[in-house]
């Protein structure tokens, strides 16, 4: 009898599976591949097809990085009756000082939400679909992709409209102007002022949701 073999895997993907697979626009996929950071190679009929080592690779170097004393996907423990989901939020920020810092004010003040960290713009867009946060705080100013960029991109996406918004930067009102368009209507805290408040725009926006309030 002839041997059966397993089915390969395949050595690259189209476009639009890569763009699925990391849950970004097709457009973002495409300038991934003008930036270098994927590799791919056109065929005959002018189709783009994208290696599959350069998405693991990518994968492998875009880990989201759990917040100080938290997990980005913690194990359920069990308990004795169903409790109410924790409220979701994700952080965009490169700078691991400022990670480290809000992370620590959620373990202080909101230690029921689940907080996810991403080192920057690209990780933070292919996680957002994985996270589906109740909150995404973002830097301006990110690696790969700046924030404004980020947050207009993910305007295009229907599942946005179920998650609240807050920009934290470094930059005064004047430097902001160039990002205006993507700022409209968005709670923007400057970086010297995180402590004092980011935490009272955390619990505006997750007003409501599940298992917010310390000690609840």
């Amino acid at each position: 009898m002839p041997s059966v073999t397993a089915k390969a895997a395949p050595d690259h993907y189209t476009t639009l599976e890569v763009a699925r697979m990391l849950g970004l626009a097709v457009r973002s996929v495409q300038m991934m591949v003008d930036r270098g950071e994927l590799e791919a190679w056109k065929t005959a009929g002018g189709h783009r097809r994208i290696s599959r080592v350069s998405v693991d690779r990518w994968l492998t170097g875009r880990q989201v990085v759990p917040a100080p004393g938290r997990r980005t996907a913690p194990a359920p423990a069990p308990v004795a009756a169903a409790t109410p989901a924790a409220p979701k939020v994700l952080l965009i920020e490169d700078s691991v000082h400022y990670q480290n810092l809000v992370g620590l004010l959620f373990k202080q003040r909101f230690p029921q939400v689940s907080l996810s960290v991403a080192n920057d713009g690209l990780a933070g867009l292919a996680m957002y679909g994985k996270v589906e946060p109740d909150l995404l705080i973002v830097d301006i100013l990110l690696p790969g992709i700046d924030g404004a960029a980020l947050i207009t991109t993910l305007r295009s996406h229907p599942q946005f409209s179920h998650s609240r918004l807050i920009v934290i930067t470094s930059l005064d009102e004047a430097q902001r102007e160039p990002y205006a368009f993507a700022l409209q209507g968005v709670a923007v805290v400057h970086k010297t002022r995180l402590v004092v408040e980011l935490p009272a725009l955390i619990e505006k926006a997750l007003e409501g949701r599940a298992g917010l309030l310390t000690g609840a």
